[in-house]
């Protein structure tokens, strides 16, 4: 709480009603309040503190403010847009609830607490979430059904509980790699959501985090992909993507170079386990034909610099007596310690497609459930 102390000042011009907020327990402001200045020493907004002010249309913050209390500006019905100042590290429960004429929120970097039902129910159509933020609150945006563009930063940890339920106009949402926890019902009834960008790190997605999201057709690995992609143009191609084959098994999908998997395998997230295991196989694999290439560059490195550092003019007759290879013993080491997974087959196997190896013309519920040990198909 801010030890400030002041008063309240009210100013009428016209048909606006001004007002400059001052004090640190300022019980609540005149009803009738259209502008509400913020005095350069205010650290805290109290809790409802702007409750029921319908005819509030314009707040101006002042750098140094840290905290929004609870229920700050809940029903500000007629207040279209915010700008938070980057002093601000807190936004309490239902700070901005119910404030049905919002449309345009910006959120600073320096944000750490974005609390439950913070903007529920207000009709932005986009938010780009700062790094500085660890986790988006329970029901945080919940029926914000004009949210179109959701933009997570590097750096957020947590989606709570329904945080992005109901969010109708919602098209893709990409999770960063820093996610780890995907809260229950987070984007549940997201009508409009048909591709989430996902990262193999997620630990954990509760359950029914995506159900009911009618238009959802999969789940996209762009990181892993690209990756992927990498190892494929090295020379690699065939037997890469045999063993990712193996791995995937109708879990997971590969188009190409492109790894994703299927909604309905999914199940609305209660499935992340089983998809999650066959995941990190696949990122394992991908791993030892990355370091298998590393020690190779890492040789020609090591060849180049001798060269450059030779005092005799280097020809294609002594050019080889320039060469340093990494001994036998320690790329064997590190290779066995990135040894591919058990399951992958060996790379004199039948050649998978090039392109595609997903059958969409067979339904999934063919897989053999035993292979599964009764895990994924229940």
């Amino acid at each position: 709480m801010s030890s400030i102390t002041g008063e309240k000042k009210r100013k009428i011009y016209e048909e606006e009603v001004r007002f400059e907020y001052t004090d640190g327990w300022p019980f609540q402001a005149p009803e009738d309040v259209t502008h509400v200045e913020f005095h350069p020493n205010v650290v805290t907004v109290e809790p409802a503190a702007f409750e029921n002010c319908i005819e509030l249309k314009k707040v101006v913050f002042n750098e140094g403010l840290k905290k929004i209390g609870k229920k700050a500006f809940v029903d500000c019905f007629s207040l279209d847009s915010i700008t938070l100042p980057s002093s601000v590290v807190d936004i309490g429960r239902a700070a901005f609830q119910g404030c049905s004429g919002m449309r345009e929120v910006v959120l600073n970097e320096g944000l750490e607490k974005l609390g439950t039902f913070a903007f529920w129910g207000t009709p932005i159509g986009s938010i780009l979430i700062p790094s500085t933020l660890t986790k988006i609150g329970n029901w945080s945006f919940q029926s914000s059904d004009n949210l179109r563009e959701v933009v997570l930063n590097y750096g957020l940890k947590k989606i709570g509980l329904g945080a992005f339920e109901h969010c109708e106009a919602l098209e893709s949402i990409v999770i960063p790699s820093t996610v780890k926890d995907i809260g229950r019902f987070a984007f549940r009834s997201c009508g409009s959501l048909m591709e989430v960008a996902m990262n193999e790190e997620v630990y954990r997605i509760e359950e029914g985090a995506f159900d009911f999201c009618n238009r959802l057709e999969r789940f996209t690995f762009p990181c892993l992909s690209s990756r992927l992609e990498s190892i494929i143009q090295d020379g690699n191609g065939t037997e890469v993507k045999n063993k990712i084959d193996r791995i995937c098994h109708r879990i997971i999908h590969r188009r190409g170079n492109e790894l994703f998997v299927k909604v309905t395998v999914m199940r609305g997230g209660s499935n992340w386990d089983i998809v999650k295991q066959r995941l990190d196989k696949i990122a394992h694999l991908i791993t030892y034909y990355e370091t298998r290439e590393a020690t190779t560059m890492f040789e020609l490195a090591l060849w180049q610099s001798n060269m450059d550092q030779a005092d005799d003019i280097i020809n294609p007759d002594n050019r080889e007596a320039y060469r340093i290879e990494v001994p036998g013993p320690v790329k064997e080491t590190i290779l066995a310690y990135l040894h591919p997974p058990t399951d992958c087959p060996s790379s004199d196997s039948e050649d998978s497609s090039e392109d595609d190896n997903d059958n969409d013309d067979e339904s999934d519920s063919s897989i053999n459930n035993e292979y599964y040990d009764g895990q994924l198909w229940e």
